[in-house]
This record gives C-alpha cells, sequence and structure tokens, in this order.
C-alpha cells in the first residue's frame, strides 16, 4: 500500500470504554464468554477506528481494546502462562521491601497493573494478534499497524524465578520458545498481508537509566535483568535479529519501539536519558523502522538519531501523557529539526506512546487523544504542501 510523504500513525493503545474493562473483568471471572466478549469489543474497535480515520491517521490500530495490557494479554495466547498483578507477583519477589520501594517511587499500583508469567513450557495456543488484524482490515482501507511485545520485553517479563525455574532454568533458556512463538505470529501477519508490525521494547531505555537496584527494577512488567547493561543489550540485539531473520522486505514494514515508560502521567517519575546509549543496539537492529519517542525533554537531543544506521524513523511528536494539545506550528518545528538529519521518506509521525497503555489507567481521555492526533494530521498536510515535487 502506498503511503504520503511524512505517514501519520498511532503507537497502538487507545482507552477503553467502561463497558470494554467490565467485559474485561467479566471475561476473566467466567461470567461472560468469549464470543460474548468479543462482540463488546468488536464494537470498540470500530469506534476507536472511526476516531483515528476521522482525525486523518494513515497507518492505523485498533486500538488494543481486547488487551488488558500492551504484555499481559500473551497470558490467554499461549499455553502454560499465566496472569498475575503486580501485587501477586510480590510473592515470588525475593527482596519484597525494595521491590515496593521500587513500586512507589515510580508509581505504580500494585492493583492496576498485570504481567505473564511462564508456568511451564510455552507456545502458542492461538495467534497472538492475527484474528484482531484480519477483523480490523474488513473494515478499513488504510494501512494497518499491529502492536506486539518484543522478545527482550517478554523474555524479562515471563521468567518469574518462583514459578518458571522447573521448565525454564535462566532466562536465557526461555528466551528459545519466544523467539519461537514470535516468529510464528509475525509469519502469520506477513502471509495476511499486515503492512507494519511494531515490536514493543520499552525495557532497554532502563538498562541505561536506572542505576539503582539493577537487578532488581520494574518497568513495564520487568522483573529481572543482568547489572551489566552492555550484556544485556547485546542479548536484546540478538533475540531481535533472530526474531527478524528472513521476515523483512516481504511486503510488512517492521519496527521497534522504544520509550521510556508510559504507566503514569507524572513526567518526574518517568525514566529519563537521551538515546545515545543504546546506539550498539540500534544500529545493529534487524529492522526497518526505529519509533521513538521525542515529545518530551527526557528524551534528550535528536541529534542522537545520526547514528541509527539511516533506518526510517517513527518521529514521537505528541505528549500521550498530558491534556495540552501541541499546535501545527510546534509540530512543523520539530520535524524540521529532525530533516536535517533524515530524509523526508525516512519520517514517520506518531505520539511517543499509546493512549491507554494500561486499561485500568489510560494516559487520556477519548477526546484529547483526536486532538492531538488530528492536530499531528494536519501538520503532516503541511510538510507535504511544503515539499517541492
Amino acid at each position: 500500500m502506498k503511503l504520503p510523504q511524512f505517514p501519520t500513525t498511532v503507537i497502538g493503545s487507545w482507552p477503553r470504554s467502561n463497558e470494554v474493562k467490565r467485559a474485561m473483568r467479566d471475561k476473566r471471572a467466567g461470567r461472560i464468554s468469549e464470543a460474548e466478549f468479543d462482540s463488546i469489543a468488536d464494537q470498540a474497535v470500530l469506534t476507536c477506528l472511526k476516531w483515528q480515520e476521522d482525525a486523518g491517521i494513515d497507518i492505523v490500530s485498533d486500538g488494543e481494546q481486547r488487551r488488558d495490557n500492551f504484555i499481559s494479554f500473551v497470558a490467554e495466547h499461549l499455553h502454560n502462562v499465566k496472569m498475575l498483578t503486580v501485587s501477586e507477583l510480590l510473592d515470588y519477589v525475593e527482596d519484597k521491601a525494595s521491590f515496593e520501594e521500587i513500586l512507589g517511587t515510580l508509581d505504580v499500583p500494585a492493583f492496576s497493573m498485570s504481567n505473564p508469567a511462564a508456568t511451564g513450557k510455552i507456545s502458542r495456543k492461538k495467534s497472538l494478534a492475527l484474528n484482531d488484524f484480519l477483523f480490523l482490515k474488513k473494515h478499513t482501507n488504510k494501512a494497518v499497524k499491529v502492536a506486539l511485545p518484543g522478545p527482550y520485553l517478554l523474555t524479562r517479563s515471563m521468567w518469574v524465578e518462583g514459578l518458571s525455574k522447573e521448565a525454564y532454568p535462566t532466562k536465557e533458556d526461555l528466551s528459545v520458545d519466544i523467539i519461537k512463538v514470535l516468529r510464528e505470529e509475525l509469519e502469520d501477519l506477513i502471509s495476511a498481508g499486515v503492512e507494519f508490525v511494531q515490536f514493543d521494547e520499552p525495557v532497554l531505555t532502563e538498562l541505561v537509566f536506572t542505576k539503582k537496584n539493577a537487578n532488581r527494577t520494574f518497568m513495564c512488567g520487568a522483573l529481572t535483568a543482568k547489572a551489566d547493561a552492555e550484556e544485556e543489550i547485546a542479548f536484546a540485539l540478538d533475540l531481535m535479529n533472530q526474531v527478524t531473520a528472513g521476515m523483512l522486505g516481504r511486503g510488512t514494514r517492521v519496527g521497534v519501539h522504544v520509550c521510556r515508560g508510559n504507566w503514569s502521567t507524572q513526567e518526574e517519575v518517568l525514566l529519563k536519558g537521551p538515546y545515545d546509549l543504546l546506539v550498539p543496539y540500534f544500529s545493529n537492529v534487524n529492522i526497518d523502522q526505529l519509533i521513538l519517542e521525542y515529545a518530551t525533554p527526557r528524551a534528550g537531543e535528536i541529534d542522537s538519531i545520526r547514528n541509527f544506521g539511516e533506518k526510517e524513523l517513527g518521529f514521537g511528536i505528541i505528549n500521550p501523557r498530558t491534556e495540552a494539545i501541541e499546535t501545527v506550528e510546534e509540530i512543523l518545528a520539530r520535524v524540521q529539526e529532525v530533516r536535517s538529519y533524515l530524509p523526508d521518506e525516512k519520517i514517520f509521525l506518531n505520539p511517543d506512546c499509546g493512549f491507554g497503555t494500561f486499561a485500568q489507567r489510560p494516559m487520556n481521555s477519548e477526546e484529547i487523544a483526536f486532538e492531538k492526533l488530528k492536530v499531528m494530521s494536519s501538520a503532516a498536510k503541511k510538510l507535504r504542501e511544503m515539499v517541492v515535487v
């Protein structure tokens, strides 16, 4: 599908209605069937799609309306995976006091977030996102983006020592089956004609920006990492490259999204630091596009993109956590900065992150999200008019 210059897209998630959130709880408790839940979620997806289309977005998503959050949803799609709330995970953390301190520092309520944990050998019970894509594609002529948790995020999050060690002595052992699952999913999506697959790897920034509790930090569901950041970056790079080997150039754009957390509207509790420290990953990862947040000063200077290996840039230009609506002029000024480093055909526009990462804790309302996307689309239109053909 041919895209216009400066294509606009979203990161994936959209706020869920009270009806959808109630249906999620009812399905989990066995009060309604999966078919009944899907009927409710289908309507929510169509509503979300209309918001995006009315805002002029070029590459749309289903708003992750069927997902509790961007990672925990895999629990019901995989064999031998259990979904636990953060408070339930406390039972399996060695240093409980330190873990609770981290949660408090990061403004993470233990009841509002959940995490998938491997309890045995994992494999796909059903596709992670293929059916969601097929439903959305029936209702739009737009290009579609499907977001999946990245292999490093899944490996760190799903390996919980007290639950996983018998089946997988180390997280490295678990990563072998995670790669298999993601390659199967990516193959299915490519074969179905999906235009864009985005892998979410938010914990990469945690590796380089978090010093205290380096082996027991918490961000976006991640629990375990070695203290050596360089070793972990190399591990994460190898996992991603194994997932994408042989998958590029087949009509589906593949990207990796890296932010600094999207669990709170309080900017001061989110991670801060430039992307420069992740150059070893960014410059060597085998993907089409890096999707990075730049709408907040916490992301550092734009000029670091010169070292990322000439990939496309999904340029984070909208802050999903603020109520203030960005202006067209502000967006144009930021894009002009990027144009000094990248050709126009490599620049995509998107928010920094999703508007509803966690179902129970959206970052914004639908109305504000819509206004932000509309401004972004207006800026893209002006950019296209400015370019001399």
